[in-house]
C-alpha cells in the first residue's frame, strides 16, 4: 500500500491529495506524521474528524511544534555564531522530505492539462503549480521575523464565533452572502474628485488653517441659522442688555482639558472679527460640548465679557442619500466589517486573519470592509526594529495573502488605511494604499480607498473612517444631564450634526490633519445610512438620527482575539416621505 493510502486509511476518509500535499509541504512533515499527530491530539481531546478540528490540530500542535524546531536550530546557530552541520543536515532533510511529497502526490490525472507542464525536463513545474493554488504557503512569518512563534493564549482561546451584540431582525438568518456577484461598490463624489493618490503635506500655514476653522463656522452657521430661524447674529465682545444670539465655535481657555469653567466661545468673522467670550453655563440645564463644536448660544452678555448662556443651538445633520437607480434590481448584501490589528501582540504569525479568511471563503460575503493597522506600528516587533525585511514588504505580502486566497469566493474587498500602519502617510485624511500592485484579474474585486471615505454599495451609502474619533472625542468631550444619557450616541450625534469626520479641534496629538485635504476630503455630504468608526472602546451596533452606527471592535486585543462585524443590507423603495433604514440586521462576533 502507498504511503498515500496509508494515511488516508489512518484518517478514515479519503481525503483531496492537493490538501494532503499542501499541510505535509507547510510543515514539513511526512503523510504518516501528520497521521500519528491527529490520532494522538483527537483521541486526548475526543474530537472527530471536521475541518474545524483539523484547523484546530494545525493551530495547538503542528504551529508550536514547528516554533520549536525553528529556535531549537536558531539557538544552536547563535551557541556556533555560523550555520553548523546539524542545521545544515536539517535543512537538507526538509529539502529531501519536500521533493518526496511532491514526487508522491504531483502526478496529475489523466487527461489533465496539468500533466504536460510536469516532464522529467521541468521538474519544480510541480512545486510551481502547488503554490500557485496556495499562497499561503509563501507567506511564512520566519521568513521576516526571527520569533515566530504562534500565541498561545490566541490558540487556546474560547467562545469562537459567539454573538456579542445584534441589531435588527436576526432570528433564523443564514449568515452568507452570494459571493459579490451582484455587488456595486463605488465612491459617492459631490463636488470634489475623492482622494486616490498620495499628496504634498507637512507645509501649511496658520493662516490656511485659520481660514478653514473659520469657513466650516460660516457653513454650518449657515445652516443653523436657516434651520432655527434666526433672523441676526450679535458679535460676541458687544455688551448688551437684552438676550443676544452669537454663533461661534468651542473652545478652551487653556492648555488644559476642556471642563464647565473653561469653556469659551470663538466668534466667526463677519459678525464677530474672530474675538472670543468666557461661557457660563450654570443656566443650562443640558449641554454636551467639545472643543472644536460650532453652536449658537442664547443668553445675556451686558459686560461684553462674558456670556450667561440660556439656550444652546446645536448642529442639524444632513439629508440621506437618494439614488437615481431602480431599487427592484437589487439584491440583499451581506457585508463583512473588519478592523486590525490582525496579528496579536505578542505573536507575528497573523493568525487572526488566516481565521478571517477562513471566514470569508465559509460565508462568501458580497463585500468585505478590511481596515486598517494591517501591520500595526504599535507591534512590540514593529517597534523594536526586529522585523528582518522591510515593513512594506511584509504589508504586501499580507494584501497578497488576502485578495489570492479569498478569489474563490468571489467577494468584494475594500481596504482602508490606517494612521497606525508602519508603512503608510501618516497623515490625515489619508490616501489609498498604493504599494500593491495589483492582477489584471483583480482590479474589479478590490479596491483601495482613503480614510475617512463615503462609498455606495447598491443604492445604501457607508460612511468609514480608521481613526479612534470615538476615543479621541470621548477624552475631550463636556456633558450635563437630568436623566441617563449615552456617551458613544452623544459623541456619534455630534459627528453627524457637524457633518465632518473629524470635528474636533484641536485634534488629539495621535493625529496629524493637513486642513487644506481635511477641507476637501474629511466633510461629510449626506448623512451615511451606515457608520462605520472602529475604537479601542468596547464594540456596539446603535442607531443615532437613523444611521446605523457600527463599531465591530478590533479582530484582536493584545495577545487575545477580538471581533468582528457582520450585516445585511437592502435598500427598500417605501416612498417618498417615509425612510426605513437599509440596515436589515447586524452583529458582532468574537474571532
Amino acid at each position: 500500500m502507498s504511503s498515500a493510502r496509508k494515511c488516508q486509511s489512518a484518517f478514515g476518509v479519503r481525503l483531496c491529495e492537493e490538501t494532503v500535499l499542501e499541510l505535509c509541504v507547510a510543515h514539513r512533515l511526512k503523510e504518516e506524521k501528520i497521521a500519528n499527530e491527529w490520532v494522538a491530539y483527537s483521541t486526548s481531546k475526543g474530537l472527530s474528524l471536521t475541518l474545524e478540528h483539523l484547523n484546530l490540530l494545525e493551530h495547538e500542535v503542528l504551529n508550536k511544534k514547528a516554533a520549536k524546531a525553528r529556535q531549537k536550530v536558531m539557538k544552536r546557530e547563535q551557541h556556533s555564531g555560523t550555520r553548523d552541520i546539524h542545521s545544515i543536515q536539517e535543512l537538507l532533510e526538509v529539502e529531501v522530505a519536500e521533493e518526496d511529497l511532491l514526487d508522491s502526490y504531483g502526478t496529475p490525472s489523466k487527461g489533465s492539462q496539468k500533466r504536460n507542464l510536469s516532464t522529467p525536463e521541468n521538474p519544480q513545474s510541480k512545486r510551481i503549480s502547488l503554490i500557485s493554488k496556495s499562497p499561503h504557503l509563501l507567506f511564512s512569518p520566519s521568513s521576516f521575523s526571527p520569533s515566530a512563534t504562534p500565541s498561545q493564549k490566541y490558540g487556546t482561546r474560547g467562545s469562537r464565533g459567539e454573538v456579542v451584540t445584534s441589531f435588527g431582525a436576526v432570528h433564523g438568518i443564514s449568515w452568507s452572502g452570494t459571493g459579490g456577484r451582484s455587488a456595486q461598490v463605488k465612491m459617492v463624489i459631490p463636488d470634489e474628485e475623492p482622494l486616490t493618490k498620495s499628496y504634498k503635506f507637512m507645509f501649511q500655514k496658520l493662516l490656511d488653517i485659520r481660514e478653514v476653522l473659520l469657513g466650516k463656522i460660516e457653513d454650518l452657521g449657515y445652516a443653523l441659522k436657516k434651520h432655527f430661524h434666526i433672523e441676526e447674529f450679535s458679535a460676541v465682545s458687544l455688551p448688551a442688555q437684552e438676550p443676544v444670539t452669537l454663533l461661534g465655535q468651542i473652545g478652551c481657555d487653556s492648555n488644559g482639558k476642556l471642563n464647565a469653567k473653561s469653556v469659551v466661545l470663538e466668534g466667526d468673522l463677519e459678525h464677530s472679527s474672530g474675538m472670543q467670550v468666557p461661557v457660563d453655563l450654570s443656566e443650562l440645564k443640558e449641554y454636551s460640548l467639545f472643543p472644536g463644536q460650532v453652536v449658537i448660544l442664547e443668553g445675556t452678555n451686558s459686560t461684553g465679557r462674558k456670556l450667561v448662556a440660556s439656550k444652546l443651538y446645536e448642529g442639524v445633520p444632513l439629508p440621506f442619500h437618494k439614488p437615481t437607480e431602480s431599487l427592484q434590481d437589487w439584491e440583499q448584501q451581506m457585508i463583512l466589517i473588519a478592523c486590525g490589528p490582525y496579528t496579536t501582540s505578542d505573536s507575528i504569525t497573523f493568525d487572526p486573519m488566516m481565521d478571517l479568511i477562513d471566514i470569508v471563503n465559509r460565508d462568501k460575503p458580497d463585500v468585505c470592509i478590511l481596515l486598517g493597522p494591517f501591520l500595526d506600528a504599535r507591534h512590540e516587533q514593529v517597534e523594536n526594529c526586529q522585523l528582518t525585511v522591510s515593513f512594506e514588504d511584509v504589508f504586501n505580502r499580507c494584501l497578497k495573502l488576502i485578495i489570492e486566497m479569498t478569489r474563490s469566493s468571489g467577494s468584494q474587498l475594500v481596504f482602508v488605511p490606517s494612521l497606525r500602519d508602519v508603512h503608510h502617510e501618516f497623515v490625515y485624511p489619508q490616501p489609498p494604499f498604493s504599494s500593491y500592485d495589483l492582477a489584471k484579474d483583480d482590479k474589479l474585486r478590490v479596491h483601495f480607498v482613503s480614510d475617512p471615505c463615503t462609498l455606495e454599495i447598491n443604492g445604501v451609502v457607508f460612511g468609514i473612517t480608521s481613526t479612534d474619533l470615538l476615543f479621541h472625542m470621548g477624552a475631550e468631550e463636556i456633558s450635563s444631564s437630568s436623566g441617563a444619557s449615552d456617551r458613544f450616541s452623544r459623541i456619534l450625534k455630534h459627528v453627524l450634526t457637524q457633518r465632518s469626520y473629524y470635528p474636533l479641534y484641536p485634534p488629539s496629538e495621535e493625529i496629524n490633519i493637513d486642513y487644506e485635504a481635511f477641507y476637501n476630503y474629511a466633510q461629510m455630504h449626506v448623512t451615511p445610512d451606515v457608520f462605520i468608526v472602529p475604537s479601542e472602546l468596547r464594540y456596539f451596533i446603535k442607531d443615532v438620527l437613523g444611521c446605523v452606527c457600527v463599531n465591530p471592535g478590533r479582530l484582536t486585543k493584545g495577545q487575545v482575539g477580538g471581533t468582528y462585524g457582520r450585516l445585511f443590507i437592502k435598500r427598500e423603495d417605501t416612498g417618498v416621505e417615509k425612510r426605513t433604514s437599509p440596515c436589515v440586521s447586524a452583529q458582532v462576533v468574537k474571532i
